[in-house]
């Protein structure tokens, strides 16, 4: 199956660079999955549309400021830094740029008491570093890093808070999943009066979610592992939930990731604590969920293959042009779709 066939062509002017100032007044798609039909609303809406039939699913990651800058203490030369994933007490997984000035051994000096060794240089410009700093690691980030905002957003942040979910808890991930930005405390307070259920995994997005597809055929793409949580409490909602034929809608891919992650892995949901590289694209057989609340995805994006495989690549095609259409926002700090 070919890269291409996930293709749409999406004027530049549609591409969300700030925030709504509210994030439920965003544009809502309803996309039927089976008939293809669509039709149009505001995001504050959904209540409307589930109820005491229902179960939400939502990733409550929170994201690091994980975009830093430093130096080369040899040579002085401009490194920027996105950290990935920590693989050990202060060991981080980071995309570098630029690569080539990095080696094994290289020092990165962003403050004086706050520097990186490179471990190990992988492919794709990921390497392995160590952090060595005074005080609490996530202060310091907080001090010298920036949000790894996506580089299709050229407008800077204004508030740092937008750029996470109101529900954002365990700090971890390198971007943030953007499906839950659409909500807010009083929107989910009302969908809880309403009898819907709201439970919270939790996938550190990482480079697998965001990272471009660079060959011609999808088979040929490696997806890289992000680190996912499920406690019991939840296993065990979501197993009854399922005996109860409720729907289990997922909020955002990266929460469809880990349902599905699971489920294929144990045939039910458990509690565990794991990584996963599942790659979800048409011809996948949904096992975990019934609905799915997502954003508008780049072009020829595993993401787009995703909602493709969980509605058909016609009709998300199709859903796409009329958007383009209609005039919504796309990507991150766009509009949504729910796909039902």
């Amino acid at each position: 199956m070919r890269v291409d066939y996930f293709d749409y062509n999406l004027p530049e002017e549609l591409i969300a660079q700030t925030p709504l100032e509210k994030r439920s007044d965003s544009r809502l798609m309803m996309l039927n999955r089976k008939s293809g039909s669509i039709t149009h609303e505001k995001f504050y809406n959904i209540v409307n549309y589930l109820g005491k039939n229902d179960v939400l699913v939502l990733n409550d990651t929170k994201v690091v400021p994980s975009r830093i800058y430093g130096n080369k203490v040899d040579t002085n030369a401009n490194i920027e830094l996105l950290l990935l994933k920590e693989t050990a007490k202060d060991v981080y997984e980071c995309l570098v740029r630029p690569a080539r000035r990095i080696n094994i051994g290289t020092v990165i000096k962003f403050k004086d008491d706050f520097t990186a060794t490179v471990l190990e240089k992988k492919e794709e410009g990921i390497c392995v570093v160590k952090f060595n700093y005074k005080g609490i690691f996530l202060e310091r980030l907080e001090e010298i890093g920036e949000m790894p905002l996506p580089p299709y957003i050229h407008e800077k942040l204004k508030d740092n808070s937008r750029y996470q979910t109101v529900y954002a808890k365990h700090v971890g991930s390198a971007a943030a999943p953007t499906a839950g930005f659409h909500f807010t405390k009083e929107l989910l307070d009302t969908l809880v009066k309403n009898g819907v259920e709201i439970l919270y995994v939790t996938l550190h997005v990482g480079l697998g979610t965001f990272r471009p597809v660079s060959v011609d055929n999808i088979e040929d793409h490696h997806m890289h592992s992000e680190s996912y949580e499920m406690s019991e409490a939840v296993a065990k909602k979501l197993n009854l939930a399922k005996q109860m034929h409720k729907r289990i809608i997922s909020v955002g891919t990266t929460s469809t990731r880990t349902l599905e992650s699971i489920y294929s892995k144990y045939g039910c949901f458990k509690a565990c604590k794991e990584d996963t590289n599942i790659f979800i694209y048409p011809g996948y057989e949904f096992k975990a969920i019934d609905g799915l609340i997502t954003n508008f995805h780049l072009p020829k994006s595993t993401l787009i293959m995703l909602v493709s495989a969980f509605a058909s690549r016609d009709i998300i095609i199709n859903a796409y042009n009329e958007a383009v259409k209609e005039k919504y926002r796309f990507f991150s700090f766009g509009d949504a779709m729910f796909i039902y």
